[in-house]
This record gives structure tokens, C-alpha cells and sequence, in this order.
């Protein structure tokens, strides 16, 4: 049996193109055998991985409330505190464990203490869901058996490696791309540091797109913001479209 891999970069509010991707590759017939994401690529990916249909989780992304005042932290570094999202999850994952997955999983965190990069493959499946997810300075950091973790992008925000030794072919989706600027939007030192962050996480993700065999980038959901959750129709369209162009354009890859 050939072995399909999907990546799912992160990308906040930005992850609804994600779920137009999966869209496309069901109408296409292509369904991934494992998954590997970060951030808000960790929360669709693990969802799919559960069999959750690609209509539910749009759903989810229109209706789960992100700010709402009874998520707020108090006495934690954060403003949103993250265990209060773990019943939204256990809808869906009634079994907390990878191994309840219908795919492999692989989801990575940051361990915010020793700064080393953590694959999650086995064990709990809730809380490094969340964790990956947990934008920094946002979020409060998510303890998991005594260790506290932040956002997977921050180290790897386009998590192929996993996939490598297990997948014959890999598919990966980046929701990131650079947009272009002039130097009047760079009228702060604050923007020119955010851009220089944005640059080197960009150039991270692209110098690892030859190791896959098909990359699908839409490249205008990068002037999205992060955390904009009015225009997830709009996100998950240009997802779609992006994907479905790209399929037809590679559809000998996926002839067998």
C-alpha cells in the first residue's frame, strides 16, 4: 500500500485554506495515509485524522468562539488560557489518544523552558493539539506531563520530517506567503523587525518544499490576518481553488 503523506503548515485564521485543500482532495479522490502539522495545521489536521469530514470542521472554524471572556487567563502568562479549550476538543476526540486516529499524526510543539522542538506521535492527543496551537504571549503555555509548550511554528512551522521515512509521496499546504510591501509600510522599527520575523519563517518553510512532491501555496492568504476569524469563507475558496488548480496540473502523481 502506498503511503501518503500531508503537511499543514501553521497560520492562524489563515488554517481555513487548509480545509478547502481537503475538500479538493476528497472531489479528487486522494485521501492521506499521515498527517504532520503545526499550529492551527496541528487542530485540522488532528480533526482530519479523526475522520472528522472537512464540512464539520469549516463549521467549527465559523462557530468556536476564540476570545470570549470566559477563556480569559488570570495569573498566567497569557491572555487566553489554554486548558479552557479542551472541551471544545473533546467533542470530537471522546478517546484522548492518538492511537483512537483513523491516520498517523505527527504534531509539534516548542518546549518553552529547554527551546527543543517536540514531535507528538503517541500518548494524550488533546493537550499537544492546544499546545502547537498556543500562539505566544496569546495563549498560556500548555503543560503536558510536566513540561509547558508554545506554538510549534516557532521552530517548525512546516513539519515534513516526520513524513519522510513513512510516505512514498507528500503533499504539503503553506498558508504563509510573503506579501509584497513598499518601504512606506515600513514606517516603525516595529515593522521592520515584524517583517524580518516573517522573512525568516518564510525562507524556514520554502527551502524545505523540494522534499515534497506537490506544495500547494495560495498565494493571497498571507494578507490575512492571523487571528481574523470574519473571513474564513473567503480563506477557505482560496484554498480550494489553489488546491484544485494544482491537482489537475499534477494529476499523473496520483494516478495509482
Amino acid at each position: 500500500m502506498t503511503n501518503l503523506g500531508l503537511v499543514l503548515s501553521g497560520g492562524g485564521a489563515r488554517g481555513a485554506a487548509h480545509i478547502g485543500v481537503l475538500k479538493a482532495l476528497e472531489e479528487h479522490g486522494i485521501s492521506p495515509t499521515h498527517v504532520s502539522g503545526t499550529s492551527v495545521g496541528a487542530i485540522v489536521g488532528a480533526l482530519y485524522a479523526a475522520g472528522v469530514h472537512w464540512s464539520e470542521i469549516l463549521r467549527f472554524f465559523k462557530t468556536i468562539s476564540i476570545f470570549n471572556t470566559k477563556r480569559f487567563a488570570f495569573n498566567k502568562p497569557g491572555f487566553l488560557d489554554t486548558e479552557k479549550f479542551y472541551d471544545d476538543l473533546k467533542v470530537f476526540f471522546p478517546r484522548d489518544n492518538f492511537d483512537a486516529l483513523e491516520k498517523s499524526l505527527y504534531i509539534t510543539a516548542t518546549n518553552v523552558i529547554s527551546g527543543n522542538l517536540k514531535i507528538f506521535s503517541k500518548g494524550q492527543l488533546i493537550k499537544p493539539v492546544i499546545a502547537s496551537a498556543s500562539f505566544p504571549g496569546v495563549f498560556t503555555p500548555t503543560e503536558i506531563n510536566g513540561s509547558y509548550y508554545i506554538d510549534g511554528g516557532i521552530l517548525n512551522n512546516f513539519p515534513v520530517e516526520p513524513l519522510k521515512q513513512h510516505c512514498d509521496t507528500i503533499i504539503g499546504v503553506y498558508i504563509n506567503s510573503l506579501q509584497k510591501i513598499s518601504i512606506k509600510d515600513l514606517n516603525h522599527s516595529y515593522n521592520v523587525a515584524d517583517r524580518a520575523l516573517k522573512i525568516r519563517a518564510v525562507s524556514d518553510s520554502i527551502r524545505k518544499f523540494p522534499e515534497c512532491d506537490l506544495v500547494i501555496a495560495p498565494k493571497d492568504v498571507g494578507g490575512f490576518a492571523i487571528f481574523g476569524m470574519s473571513n474564513t469563507d473567503a480563506i477557505f475558496e482560496m484554498g480550494y481553488s489553489e488546491a484544485m488548480t494544482a491537482l489537475k496540473e499534477n494529476e499523473n502523481l496520483f494516478k495509482n
